[in-house]
Parts: C-alpha cells; structure tokens; sequence
C-alpha cells in the first residue's frame, strides 16, 4: 500500500509539471536546453505511469516471507500475484469496479490480513461462504465429507531459524466450488503434528483460509474468516526464488523454482 501510495504520488507530481510548463507558463518548455526538472518529468512520466498501471490493475510481485505454505511455495520464493483474477479494483483505496471472477477452494490468494491490513498474507482458500470447515486428527471436512488425501512421503525443509523439519507429504483433493459439477483441485500439503481441531461455520462474503504446511500456518483457525474485501489476488507462479536449501551460505539464486506453476492441479472427480 505504502509503494502503491508512492508511485501515485510520483505520477501525480510529474505530471503536474508538465501541464505547468505547458500551459501555465509556456516558455518553460520551449527553453533549450529544458529546465531539469521538466526533463526528467517527460522521461519519468511514462514509466512510472506504465508501472503504477500494471502494479494496480494487472500482477503485483510478493515474497513469501515464511514455510507456512511449504511443498508449494519455499522461502524466498518471488511469486506474481494476478490483480484482476476476482474483479477489477481501484488502487490504493480498492473500490471494486468490474466482476470478474469469484474465488474459488484451492486458489493460493494473497490477502490483507484482517488483525493488521498493512501486512500481507498468503494461504489457501479452504472455504466459501456458507460452507461449514472441521478439522480433526489432520483431517479437514466441508460439508460433513471428508477430503480425499493420500500420503506421498517425507518431505524435509529448512525454516527461516535455519532449521531442518521432516514431515509426511500428503496429497489432498478439495472440490473447487458447491455446484456438484466433479471440478476439483488437487495439492500438496504437510502433516499436522500439532492435532489441531475445531469447526466452523463461513459467514457471507467471507473466506476460511489455511496454510498448506497445515502444523506451522497462522490461519483461519487462528485468527479468523478473511473478508472479500481484503483479498489482494491470485498467485500464479514463481517468477525468482532466492534461498537454496544446498547452499551452506544461506542463500541463492534457485533457477530450478524459476517458473514454477503454484495452482493447483484441476481433477475430475466423476461427480454429475
């Protein structure tokens, strides 16, 4: 919000210069050379306007700060978040204008979190409004039924303390909507060793989210439902990770992560 607030005023303010100089006092602008300061608006106009344009309406970049997402995304992993995915907002104060799209279970989204709007988090989206979430003995249910889930084997992973974790990888199949059209997403998630448990019920335009290393995620079992509002977009893919797990100095550039797709894998489940 900070950087968005920023670059406005950027754009605001070299765009007020040329429009003085070429209206209010002409002869500014036809000075040779030109007065610094009108130079440097006529080259920094367009740019910064392009990238305040695309930064708002279109993709906007996020690091993931913390293991809370672990298999799908590591940290230090650079991700692009689509802006446009649920509907076109208005930057900075974030007026819907345009539907788009409705999220759906399974999207990884980027939101504000609700206790502090000037962080952002990321997390899964788990439940729709209205759908009633249990979650016992690491088994999530929506709706009464139980996901399907199979185990896939260990996983290892370094946290941001530096370190070392083991957990079992499971593979979980979640229904993208309520409508019973057999559409389903199917991802990867780590065991919960702490037995978390509790229920749930969404309310109206709002949204239960959980993180996929489901025993070290601040969540919707912890702090809540996530307002529509709140929702910043949808992540897609890794566009730079840096961070790598082999190297001793705590860090590097992670070319294998480069491009990496975070959506999850769309299923049939055979449901009419």
């Amino acid at each position: 919000m900070v950087f968005e607030i920023v670059l406005f005023g950027l754009v605001v303010l070299s765009g007020v210069v040329i429009l003085f100089c070429r209206f209010v006092v002409p002869s500014l602008a036809k000075k040779q050379p030109e007065p610094w300061y009108l130079d440097y608006a006529r080259s920094f106009f367009p740019v910064l306007l392009l990238v305040f344009l695309l930064r708002g309406f279109v993709a906007e970049p996020f690091r993931i700060p913390s293991g809370s997402m672990y298999p799908t995304l590591e940290v230090g992993d650079f991700i692009l978040v689509n802006k446009f995915s649920y509907g076109l907002r208005l930057p900075i104060v974030r007026t819907k204008v345009f539907e788009i799209g409705d999220p759906q279970r399974g999207d990884i989204v980027v939101f504000k979190y609700p206790r502090d709007p000037k962080q952002s988090y990321i997390k899964r989206l788990i439940g729709l409004p209205g759908d009633i979430i249990q979650y016992r003995d690491s088994t999530l249910y929506i709706n009464g039924e139980k996901l399907d889930q199979q185990v896939l084997g260990e996983f290892k992973y370094r946290d941001q303390a530096d370190q070392w974790h083991t957990s079992i990888e499971w593979e979980q199949v979640i229904p993208t909507s309520t409508d019973a059209d057999g559409v389903a997403v199917k991802y990867g998630i780590l065991q919960d060793n702490r037995r978390s448990k509790g229920a749930w019920k969404v309310p109206e335009g709002q949204y239960f989210m959980m993180g996929d290393n489901r025993g070290n995620s601040a969540d919707s079992r912890v702090w809540g439902f996530l307002p529509e509002e709140n929702i910043v977009g949808k992540a897609f893919f890794v566009w730079m990770s840096w961070g790598d797990e082999d190297n001793e100095e705590g860090g590097g550039l992670d070319f294998d992560r480069i491009g990496t797709r975070v959506q999850a894998e769309i299923v049939n489940t055979g449901a009419n």
